[in-house]
């Protein structure tokens, strides 16, 4: 089994930087995906970010491009999401996402196998 625990989260001003970070454990494969989105109150999870298994690509939502950055340690078997820039709209709880496969349709919420508890991101304005 997968266990994907998320850390970094919490408040900080609008205009500020972030780092979450997620350590993904188990049979994980050396196909995995992994990747970020988000869930704001009283709304479905969106996609924020995706990164292949190499690394060597990346994906993200329109809302988050030039602001933040997905990377991967595959050594450590942990990805981070690097946010700057945040604004109160990039308020939510924040969930890390895993999914073994050889192609992955990384936009849906249905693609993805495993999911952290998520870590909440408050932006202060």
């Amino acid at each position: 089994q997968v266990q994907l625990v998320e850390s970094g989260g919490g408040l900080v001003q609008a205009g500020g930087s972030l780092t979450l970070s997620c350590l993904a454990s188990g049979r994980t494969g050396a196909n995995y995906y992994l990747g970020w989105f988000r869930q704001f109150p009283g709304r479905e999870r969106e996609f924020v970010a995706a990164i292949t298994p190499s690394g060597g690509e990346t994906y993200y939502a329109a809302s988050v491009e030039g602001r933040f950055t997905i990377s991967r340690d595959n050594a450590k078997n942990t990805v981070y999401l690097r946010m700057t820039s945040l604004n109160p709209e990039d308020t939510a709880t924040y969930y890390c996402t895993g999914a073994s496969a050889s192609w992955l349709n990384y936009r849906s919420e249905r693609a993805w196998d495993h999911w952290g508890r998520g870590t909440q991101v408050t932006v202060s304005s």
